[in-house]
């Protein structure tokens, strides 16, 4: 990857600290990193450690205590332009529709929906929710609710594409389905994308590089250059080079007393 180009994520230095009756409590501390555009980026580490945190701050949605942070060559003031979002729970609103679930992240960019309604029909069907568009999200299962709260995400074409553990509540054989389809959409498209984990199988098969993050206050430990072939595949997890990064980063976790061998 060419890293003189201009870092599409820049975060430098950034702290999150959060006032409480007892007194101050620091989440993030001199988080730095950078991610280049069409970069796929995880972070791994245990709970509590900050992850979701640093998303928000990314997404504009909370404001750092320390340090700065840039989205496209510009400081971040609030969610920043062409910008999709998909949380862990799917928030879709169950009195509409899926089709218009989706369409939702149109009309909060004031666009047209009648323009868009092909394009939502389009990924509803390479999602597997062809003829569920007029389902309401009660009807569908939990798989099938967050595929179309990625759809949502995608729908108007976003550049940087943030994913905060999107599959942690799915059974192992649909999370499975939805990392290929994600690695498929993100090899088509090269969106900027940072993605939280608690996997370390699921950040090594998704990723270019892996952030691993410490214990409270949340603190990058490390940054693992993740070099396998794409196009992926389930079976390419059986390889030996895909297994030596895992026990690499779940070595380097057990080092630091995070996780047991």
């Amino acid at each position: 990857m060419d890293m003189q180009r201009v870092p599409y994520v820049s975060i430098a230095r950034a702290g999150k600290t959060y006032a409480s009756p007892r007194g101050a409590v620091p989440a993030l501390v001199d988080i730095t990193l950078d991610i280049q555009p069409g970069e796929f980026v995880s972070v791994v580490g245990p709970s509590g450690c900050g992850k979701s945190t640093l998303l928000k701050l990314v997404a504009g949605l909370e404001e750092a205590t320390a340090g700065a942070l840039q989205v496209a060559g510009r400081p971040l003031n609030g969610p920043p332009d062409n910008l999709g979002v998909v949380f862990q729970r799917d928030v879709l609103l169950d009195w509409r529709t899926i089709l218009d679930n989706v369409l939702l992240s149109i009309e909060f960019l004031g666009r047209p929906r009648a323009k868009y309604r092909d394009g939502a029909l389009a990924l509803l069907n390479r999602f597997g929710l062809g003829g569920f568009e007029h389902r309401f999200p009660w009807e569908l299962s939990g798989g099938m609710r967050q595929r179309a709260s990625i759809c949502r995400a995608l729908l108007s074409d976003p550049e940087l594409l943030l994913m905060d553990e999107p599959f942690g509540a799915l059974d192992a054989m649909t999370r499975d389905d939805l990392n290929i389809e994600l690695a498929r959409i993100w090899q088509e498209t090269r969106k900027t994308l940072l993605f939280i984990t608690h996997s370390i199988a699921e950040a090594v098969f998704l990723s270019d590089r892996v952030v691993m993050m410490g214990k409270a206050p949340g603190m990058i430990v490390d940054i693992i250059d993740i070099d396998l072939p794409r196009p992926r595949s389930l079976a390419s997890r059986e390889s030996s080079e895909f297994i030596r990064y895992v026990s690499r980063i779940r070595h380097h976790f057990a080092e630091l007393g995070i996780v047991k061998e």
